[in-house]
């Protein structure tokens, strides 16, 4: 929050931008409907995240101590009043959007119907539903009885019952509606040949009388309404406790964090209404808010196809490389030549074939990976499970404080102690965000995985990341010298080749930069093409303004947040920059420096977010095939190409496409993937 003397925009408002980037792609109508809904329940998620996370920590600072802290605390109030608006501004768009969602699915035969709108036939499904499936989840809580929400879970829907009789006396209840055993949306049988689904909380509102039975109620009415609560966790400093238990406890003290934001059914009594804020306990900074029927919209993701293929994206299988095929060993093609995949594009199981040969090969001596967030099922998992079994010596680094993936990491870490693998939690006061495989071998060159994006296969279905397979000394080194740094800290470590966190890969980067200056100032060719998802470290952003003034070319495909200003004469006019909103998340860091036409490529773990150059382990590579080189050179300009899902992003929070010169509607995804398919045809 710290002001600046050139142009840039916080980090939490160009967030609210890119948020807004989603909310319109889920309105465009070109885009088909099960994906628009699908798009507003990214929205609607990132939206609960963001409070949890980012507002928290505002409101905190807000309510600093201190009159040597009264500027931080103006700052960090102004800031939340003015994303406060932005987000009471988007809220209109968002339910706006809905709507029309709603509506296009209604031209395609299918009906989100509610309880008011049910047949005779229909309310005899839903209520012999409700007793047989969802009843026995059904836990009312009489809000009387509840002295406080510490210790309910705020990623949930409620519902505010009242209840009243003969006797006119009123009383008031609490259901969480049980979305994780049930289903947030149902369907049900359809009576003129459409595709009829309800929401969860409509199926609990008809079926109240079965909730309350014999209590004399005869009048039921139910309002939703949920919470977000500070998402910040308390680790205990006690130096008995291991790093496990630290954690397991910080998680469950998230549960009792303050409460920040309600949404709540616009048409809840008052008396209900004010029942329920003196229960969530809240401040004068936080955000109250009417709203509609219905919350917690990031259920959407997770709305039934009902079979309607025709409804979402065309299906882009994952691609099989065939210089990868089976049955060669991919240990063997590794330390031939260079080898990457490019997911979602190329199918994950390459990355997870290689561990699996590797848990095998009487060959292989050890493993080494770091692991930040990996899938529910996680094959990458089992095969270091079994390498270790079969006596190989296996390092698991695994970062414990991996944001609302804590818990997931406990459990693979316990179960991969049990099986016998090393597990590390890391460096003390440093995330280890790093994605990194060491394989070595008892013979022949070790082989190393760097990776733009985490081990995880759920992940690999939706996120567009680099994965890079090298035998390269000049890389495995490194490599080895990264897990010894992880390992001890305090030493000092040097890289050759690989750019490091939170080492040398600030001064790095600098210095390709300045390369670029000084070689524009020559009246040479100067550029930089980056694709990231964040730049809002002000050293970077200042250092890309200066290059802008010496004549360097600067282009950047950014998913997130973006503090820079981009066109403004004498500082940025020679920046550009756009964010992709698409069938994929665009989630790979790739860098791309002219060097005097020796084109310096690179890829990696890191945006340019100080966290990233500072506070964490993060590693890039350069990109020394020089066939992989051009693919990723290819990819960066592909993204700069985009003119159908490529906004641009100059600070303003514009939501116009951006122009370009490929001469016709060019959607960098979709010739990305033909791309693939064609080499594929042609090898």
């Amino acid at each position: 929050m710290t002001d600046t003397s050139f142009p840039y925009v916080n980090r939490d408002v160009s967030w609210m931008f890119f948020n807004h980037r989603i909310l319109q792609e889920a309105m465009r109508d070109d885009v088909p409907p099960l994906e628009r809904l699908s798009f507003l329940g990214i929205y609607s998620n990132n939206l609960d995240e963001f409070f949890r996370v980012r507002m928290a920590t505002l409101s905190r600072v807000a309510s600093l101590p201190g009159k040597h802290m009264l500027n931080e605390r103006n700052r960090a109030r102004r800031l939340f009043s003015e994303i406060s608006e932005m987000d009471t501004s988007l809220t209109h768009e968002y339910s706006t959007a809905i709507k029309a969602v709603e509506k296009v699915l209604e031209s395609n035969n299918i009906r989100i119907l509610d309880e008011r709108h049910l047949s005779d036939e229909q309310q005899h499904f839903v209520r012999c539903l409700f007793r047989s499936k969802i009843s026995g989840f059904v836990s009312p809580v009489w809000l009387g009885k509840l002295t406080e929400f510490a210790r309910e879970s705020d990623d949930r829907i409620y519902l505010a019952v009242e209840l009243s009789g003969p006797s006119k006396k009123t009383d008031y209840a609490i259901i969480e509606l049980p979305v994780a055993t049930c289903g947030r949306f149902i369907p049900i049988p359809s009576e003129d040949g459409s595709e009829a689904v309800m929401y969860l909380d409509d199926i609990i509102r008809l079926t109240l009388p079965m909730v309350f039975p014999g209590m004399g109620y005869t009048n039921f009415r139910a309002y939703s309404f949920k919470f977000t609560k500070d998402a910040e966790m308390e680790i205990d400093n006690d130096l008995h406790v291991g790093p496990l238990e630290k954690i397991a406890k910080a998680v469950k003290s998230r549960k009792k964090g303050a409460t920040l934001r309600v949404l709540y059914d616009s048409e809840m009594p008052e008396q209900l209404l004010s029942l329920l804020m003196r229960k969530l306990k809240l401040d004068k900074l936080d955000t109250v808010k009417p709203s509609g029927r219905y919350h917690n919209h990031k259920d959407f993701m997770s709305f039934p196809s009902q079979g309607r293929d025709d409804l979402k994206y065309p299906g882009w299988k994952p691609l099989v490389k065939p210089e990868l095929k089976q049955p060669e060993s991919l240990l063997q093609l590794v330390s031939e030549h260079d080898r990457f995949i490019h997911v979602p594009y190329h199918t994950f199981d390459y990355v997870v074939r290689l561990l699996q040969e590797a848990a095998v090969s009487k060959n292989v001596k050890g493993v080494k990976m770091t692991l930040y967030r990996v899938a529910r099922n996680s094959k990458i998992i089992e095969a270091l499970i079994s390498a270790a079994r079969n006596g190989k010596k296996v390092t698991a680094v695994v970062e414990l404080l991996a944001r609302f993936d804590e818990s997931s990491n406990i459990h693979w870490a316990k179960k991969m102690q049990d099986a016998g693998v090393n597990v590390v939690f890391g460096v003390e006061g440093l995330k280890v965000h790093s994605k990194l495989v060491l394989i070595n071998m008892k013979s022949g060159r070790d082989i190393a995985v760097v990776g733009t994006g985490n081990f995880h296969e759920g992940n690999a279905k939706v996120y567009t990341d680099y994965f890079l397979m090298t035998a390269n000394p000049a890389i495995t080194k490194d490599v080895a010298a990264v897990f010894n740094f992880i390992k001890r800290p305090y030493q000092p470590a040097r890289y050759r080749h690989l750019l490091v966190s939170p080492n040398h890969m600030r001064d790095q980067f600098k210095n390709l930069i300045d390369d670029e200056i000084a070689n524009a100032r020559k009246g040479k060719k100067a550029f930089i093409h980056i694709k990231i998802n964040h730049i809002t470290d002000e050293e970077m952003v200042a250092r890309l303004y200066e290059a802008s003034k010496a004549g360097v070319e600067v282009k950047i495909s950014i998913r997130g947040n973006c503090s820079l200003v981009t066109g403004v004469k004498d500082v940025s006019a020679n920046i550009e920059a756009s964010g992709i909103i698409d069938r994929y998340l665009e989630h790979s860091r790739l860098f791309h420096f002219h060097a005097d036409g020796e084109d310096k490529v690179f890829l990696g773990s890191a945006d340019w977010m100080p966290r990233n150059l500072d506070n964490r382990v993060e590693v890039i590579t350069p990109v020394l095939d020089p066939d992989i080189k051009a693919d990723v050179i290819n990819t960066i300009r592909y993204a700069l190409l985009d003119n159908t899902h490529a906004r641009v992003v100059d600070g303003s929070g514009t939501l116009r496409m951006q122009e370009t010169d490929a001469g016709r509607p060019f959607r960098s995804q979709e010739e990305l993937y033909l791309r693939y398919k064609d080499q594929i045809v042609k090898h």
